[in-house]
């Protein structure tokens, strides 16, 4: 960047569904430009550079960060084995980092990359993209000002009716785990992001494979999960999270919060994975805070990139990443990393 304030020049690496739909999200809204996109998939590059027809096409990561001198950040949007390694490797070579979720596949590598990170000064952001949807900041919002009083319970749900079509998801030394890493991130972040929580004092779950208890938790990875967190607070939470469940919809994705003064809820439309109505509940009346349309899909990135714009230090926000992670390990019982990230990719 020529100055505070200039447009970021950002380096993507990975260009599938996810990786393209950020792309250009950020670039149409201004926040950023792509000045190179890395991508191995011949038909993938080709349909990103039709979107940023001006970027570089590069074969890989390696390649990408050759230009680093050019480029003022990088944004990952790989499959999760490589999200910890590859932020390590665009970290090392002085560049701010945006990841998809999760930052890792453990909260070993999630903290790695976040201590990492805070050691070189630069700005690391995670796509938890659901609390950047208009009624999830609105419900936020009255939990601060005090408006459902002593908020003491919360439910939060992200049930998926298909499983995810990508092979590498079924394998725990990729993933990470199953719908919990996958979805469960989500409704982790939005219950501590939303009701501003930092500690989780204890994790009760249980998880199934087939309709059945999980029966090898380091080879198998779950289709459904439910877990009671119970947080610093004093309040308990219940989530629950599902691959292939029968749900009669698309998709059933709620959080549900209950206070001494009111409740509040996030849920999705129609069974849609994007359009979202969020309510406030007073005894028996609900009053409707935001509703569809609302493009929120690509808001964390562009959020990034402006704060990017006005300086690239360490973020300690991005520390609510590492949390969520934490718990996600304690969903499944994990009280080590069972992986090592090297500095130059993953093990």
């Amino acid at each position: 960047m020529s100055g505070a304030g200039a447009v970021p020049r950002l380096g993507f690496v990975g260009a599938g569904w996810i990786g393209r739909h950020r792309l250009e999200s950020v670039c149409a809204g201004g926040a950023a430009t792509a000045a190179a996109i890395a991508e191995p998939d011949p038909g993938l590059l080709a349909a990103a550079l039709a979107s940023a027809p001006g970027a570089r096409a590069c074969r890989g990561l390696d390649e990408l960060l050759e230009l680093a001198s050019e480029l003022d950040g990088v944004v990952i949007a790989t499959p999760s084995a490589l999200h910890a390694g590859q932020s390590l490797q665009a970290l090392a070579a002085g560049l701010p980092v945006f990841c998809q979720k999760p930052l890792g596949r453990n909260a070993g590598e999630a903290r790695r990359v976040v201590e990492t990170a805070r050691r070189a000064d630069l700005r690391l952001g995670v796509d938890l993209s659901y609390r950047f949807a208009a009624g999830a900041r609105r419900i936020r919002e009255l939990v601060a000002a005090g408006e459902l009083g002593t908020v003491y319970a919360a439910r939060l749900v992200f049930h998926n009716a298909y499983g995810p079509d990508k092979e590498w998801f079924y394998d725990r030394a990729r993933s990470g785990g199953g719908c919990v890493i996958d979805l469960g991130t989500h409704l982790i972040d939005l219950l501590l992001w939303t009701l501003g929580e930092t500690g989780v004092p204890a994790v009760t779950a249980r998880c199934f494979a087939g309709g059945a208890p999980l029966r090898d938790p380091e080879r198998e990875v779950e289709d459904y999960a439910v877990a009671r967190l119970d947080l610093a607070s004093g309040a308990v939470a219940e989530i629950a999270c599902s691959w292939n469940l029968p749900a009669g919809q698309d998709a059933v994705i709620a959080a549900s919060f209950y206070g001494t003064a009111g409740g509040a809820e996030l849920r999705n439309v129609n069974g849609s994975f994007y359009d979202f109505v969020a309510e406030r509940f007073r005894g028996t009346a609900r009053e409707t805070l935001a509703g569809p349309p609302d493009a929120w899909g690509g808001r964390a990135l562009e959020h990034w990139a402006r704060r990017l714009a006005a300086g690239r230090g360490f973020d300690a926000e991005v520390e609510s990443a590492a949390r969520v992670a934490e718990v996600v390990d304690r969903i499944y019982g994990r009280t080590a990393s069972p992986w090592e990230v090297r500095q130059e990719g993953v093990a």
